[in-house]
Protein backbone atom coordinates (compact mmCIF):
# COMPACT_ATOMS: atom_id res chain seq x y z
CA UNK A 1 0.00 0.00 0.00
CA UNK A 2 1.74 3.42 -1.76
CA UNK A 3 0.24 5.50 1.45
CA UNK A 4 1.88 3.25 3.86
CA UNK A 5 5.41 2.94 2.59
CA UNK A 6 5.44 6.99 2.16
CA UNK A 7 4.56 6.95 6.65
CA UNK A 8 7.62 4.63 6.50
CA UNK A 9 9.50 6.63 4.02
CA UNK A 10 8.83 9.98 6.53
CA UNK A 11 9.94 8.01 9.51
CA UNK A 12 13.44 7.00 7.86
CA UNK A 13 16.71 8.93 7.58
CA UNK A 14 16.62 11.31 4.72
CA UNK A 15 20.17 11.75 4.88
CA UNK A 16 23.07 9.69 6.66
CA UNK A 17 22.24 10.69 10.75
CA UNK A 18 20.28 8.99 13.39
CA UNK A 19 16.89 7.67 12.80
CA UNK A 20 14.22 10.51 13.53
CA UNK A 21 12.47 10.53 17.10
CA UNK A 22 9.01 10.52 15.98
CA UNK A 23 6.77 7.57 14.88
CA UNK A 24 4.47 6.82 11.87
CA UNK A 25 1.29 7.43 14.07
CA UNK A 26 3.14 11.20 14.74
CA UNK A 27 3.26 11.33 10.93
CA UNK A 28 -0.32 10.58 10.72
CA UNK A 29 -1.02 12.29 13.23
CA UNK A 30 0.72 15.85 11.27
CA UNK A 31 -0.85 15.12 8.28
CA UNK A 32 -5.01 14.76 9.99
CA UNK A 33 -3.32 18.42 11.73
CA UNK A 34 -2.23 19.93 8.91
CA UNK A 35 -5.38 18.85 6.90
CA UNK A 36 -7.97 21.21 8.55
CA UNK A 37 -6.29 24.38 8.41
CA UNK A 38 -2.73 26.20 8.27
CA UNK A 39 -0.88 25.16 11.39
CA UNK A 40 2.57 26.97 12.48
CA UNK A 41 6.04 24.54 13.49
CA UNK A 42 5.30 25.42 17.37
CA UNK A 43 1.26 24.50 16.78
CA UNK A 44 2.31 21.77 15.87
CA UNK A 45 5.02 20.66 17.98
CA UNK A 46 2.43 20.98 20.34
CA UNK A 47 -0.09 19.09 19.29
CA UNK A 48 1.83 16.04 18.74
CA UNK A 49 3.71 16.81 22.00
CA UNK A 50 7.12 16.70 20.37
CA UNK A 51 9.90 19.24 20.84
CA UNK A 52 10.16 21.90 18.38
CA UNK A 53 14.22 20.30 16.80
CA UNK A 54 12.10 16.98 16.60
CA UNK A 55 9.43 18.91 14.95
CA UNK A 56 11.39 20.44 12.58
CA UNK A 57 12.85 17.52 11.59
CA UNK A 58 9.67 15.97 11.03
CA UNK A 59 8.79 19.33 8.83
CA UNK A 60 11.69 18.66 6.81
CA UNK A 61 10.76 15.09 5.77
CA UNK A 62 7.18 15.64 5.10
CA UNK A 63 9.13 18.26 2.41
CA UNK A 64 11.15 15.92 1.41
CA UNK A 65 8.22 13.66 0.03
CA UNK A 66 6.42 16.49 -1.48
CA UNK A 67 3.60 16.05 1.45
CA UNK A 68 3.02 20.05 2.67
CA UNK A 69 3.08 23.49 1.76
CA UNK A 70 5.32 25.90 3.86
CA UNK A 71 4.37 29.18 3.56
CA UNK A 72 3.87 32.54 5.71
CA UNK A 73 -0.05 31.71 6.98
CA UNK A 74 1.51 28.10 8.29
CA UNK A 75 2.30 24.66 6.77
CA UNK A 76 -0.89 23.07 5.12
CA UNK A 77 -1.22 19.32 2.81
CA UNK A 78 0.02 19.23 -0.58
CA UNK A 79 -3.03 17.65 -2.46
CA UNK A 80 -0.50 14.83 -3.04
CA UNK A 81 -0.44 15.07 0.69
CA UNK A 82 -4.20 14.89 0.97
CA UNK A 83 -4.42 11.75 -1.58
CA UNK A 84 -1.85 10.01 0.60
CA UNK A 85 -3.93 10.71 4.23
CA UNK A 86 -7.23 9.54 2.07
CA UNK A 87 -5.49 6.29 1.32
CA UNK A 88 -4.14 5.62 4.98
CA UNK A 89 -7.96 6.85 6.15
CA UNK A 90 -9.52 3.89 3.56
CA UNK A 91 -7.86 1.82 5.79
CA UNK A 92 -7.39 3.49 9.12
CA UNK A 93 -9.38 6.12 10.37
CA UNK A 94 -10.97 8.19 13.84
CA UNK A 95 -9.75 9.13 16.64
CA UNK A 96 -12.83 9.21 18.80
CA UNK A 97 -12.56 10.33 22.50
CA UNK A 98 -14.59 7.65 24.69
CA UNK A 99 -15.50 7.53 28.29
CA UNK A 100 -13.77 5.40 30.70
CA UNK A 101 -15.59 1.78 30.81
CA UNK A 102 -15.03 -1.94 32.04
CA UNK A 103 -13.84 -1.95 28.59
CA UNK A 104 -10.66 0.67 28.84
CA UNK A 105 -8.00 0.54 31.09
CA UNK A 106 -6.71 4.69 31.11
CA UNK A 107 -8.42 7.80 32.42
CA UNK A 108 -8.42 8.76 28.68
CA UNK A 109 -8.97 6.59 25.95
CA UNK A 110 -9.08 7.35 22.32
CA UNK A 111 -10.82 4.89 19.52
CA UNK A 112 -9.99 4.16 15.84
CA UNK A 113 -11.65 2.17 13.05
CA UNK A 114 -9.43 -0.60 10.94
CA UNK A 115 -10.68 -1.91 8.22
CA UNK A 116 -11.40 -5.66 7.59
CA UNK A 117 -8.67 -6.95 9.67
CA UNK A 118 -10.27 -9.18 12.61
CA UNK A 119 -8.64 -12.49 10.52
CA UNK A 120 -5.09 -10.45 11.93
CA UNK A 121 -6.31 -10.31 16.31
CA UNK A 122 -5.77 -12.82 18.19
CA UNK A 123 -6.47 -12.02 21.98
CA UNK A 124 -5.52 -8.42 21.30
CA UNK A 125 -2.11 -8.74 23.34
CA UNK A 126 0.04 -7.20 20.22
CA UNK A 127 -2.05 -4.33 19.87
CA UNK A 128 -1.64 -4.00 23.59
CA UNK A 129 1.81 -4.29 23.60
CA UNK A 130 2.55 -1.86 20.80
CA UNK A 131 0.39 0.99 23.08
CA UNK A 132 2.33 0.33 25.81
CA UNK A 133 5.59 0.92 23.87
CA UNK A 134 4.59 4.55 22.98
CA UNK A 135 3.83 5.18 27.04
CA UNK A 136 0.17 4.48 26.95
CA UNK A 137 -1.28 1.75 29.72
CA UNK A 138 -2.24 -0.41 27.00
CA UNK A 139 -4.83 -1.27 24.38
CA UNK A 140 -8.55 -2.74 24.25
CA UNK A 141 -8.90 -4.38 20.86
CA UNK A 142 -12.72 -5.29 19.67
CA UNK A 143 -13.76 -6.88 16.47
CA UNK A 144 -17.17 -6.73 14.32
CA UNK A 145 -19.14 -10.05 13.53
CA UNK A 146 -22.38 -10.76 13.25
CA UNK A 147 -23.65 -7.19 13.48
CA UNK A 148 -22.39 -7.35 17.15
CA UNK A 149 -18.68 -5.89 19.02
CA UNK A 150 -16.63 -8.81 20.66
CA UNK A 151 -13.82 -9.01 22.87
CA UNK A 152 -11.89 -11.74 21.47
CA UNK A 153 -10.94 -14.24 24.38
CA UNK A 154 -13.83 -13.11 26.99
CA UNK A 155 -16.81 -14.62 27.57
CA UNK A 156 -19.84 -11.89 27.18
CA UNK A 157 -21.18 -12.49 30.20
CA UNK A 158 -17.79 -11.59 32.05
CA UNK A 159 -18.56 -8.14 30.94
CA UNK A 160 -20.95 -5.86 32.42
CA UNK A 161 -22.40 -2.13 31.41
CA UNK A 162 -20.36 -2.52 28.41
CA UNK A 163 -23.87 -1.63 26.67
CA UNK A 164 -22.63 2.24 26.83
CA UNK A 165 -19.93 2.22 24.83
CA UNK A 166 -20.77 -0.36 22.45
CA UNK A 167 -23.39 2.20 21.47
CA UNK A 168 -20.94 5.02 21.31
CA UNK A 169 -18.17 2.92 19.38
CA UNK A 170 -20.70 1.85 17.11
CA UNK A 171 -22.83 5.08 16.66
CA UNK A 172 -19.62 6.60 15.74
CA UNK A 173 -17.16 4.87 13.73
CA UNK A 174 -19.67 2.30 12.33
CA UNK A 175 -18.27 -0.98 11.95
CA UNK A 176 -18.62 -3.45 9.34
CA UNK A 177 -18.39 -6.87 9.19
CA UNK A 178 -14.93 -8.11 10.17
CA UNK A 179 -13.49 -4.21 11.21
CA UNK A 180 -11.97 -3.67 14.32
CA UNK A 181 -11.99 -1.00 16.66
CA UNK A 182 -8.87 -0.21 19.27
CA UNK A 183 -8.79 1.74 22.15
CA UNK A 184 -5.92 2.74 23.35
CA UNK A 185 -5.70 4.18 26.95
CA UNK A 186 -3.20 6.56 28.52
CA UNK A 187 -3.26 9.10 31.79
CA UNK A 188 -3.90 12.05 28.65
CA UNK A 189 -5.72 12.06 25.52
CA UNK A 190 -2.41 12.61 22.95
CA UNK A 191 -0.92 9.22 24.52
CA UNK A 192 -3.94 7.64 24.07
CA UNK A 193 -4.81 8.10 20.38
CA UNK A 194 -0.98 7.79 19.15
CA UNK A 195 -1.14 4.35 20.82
CA UNK A 196 -4.30 4.04 19.21
CA UNK A 197 -2.63 4.86 15.91
CA UNK A 198 0.26 2.97 16.41
CA UNK A 199 -1.46 -0.37 17.06
CA UNK A 200 -3.60 0.23 14.36
CA UNK A 201 -0.99 1.00 11.36
CA UNK A 202 0.55 -2.55 12.71
CA UNK A 203 -2.18 -4.27 12.39
CA UNK A 204 -3.13 -2.96 9.06
CA UNK A 205 0.45 -4.11 7.66
CA UNK A 206 -0.16 -7.17 9.39
CA UNK A 207 -3.24 -7.01 7.02
CA UNK A 208 -1.34 -6.34 3.58
CA UNK A 209 1.08 -8.95 4.37
CA UNK A 210 -1.37 -11.71 4.18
Amino acid sequence: MEALKVLERVAGRVAPGPLPSFLEAHILMALEALSLRPVGRARLSTILGLGEGVTRTLIRHLKAENLIEVSRIGITLSEYGRRVLRGIRSRVSGGLKVPESPLTVGAANVAVLVKGASEKVRYGMEQRDAAIKVGAEGATTLIFKDGRLVLPGVDEEALQNVEEIYGILKSNLKPEEDDVIIIGSAGDERTAELAAKTAALKLVKRVLEG
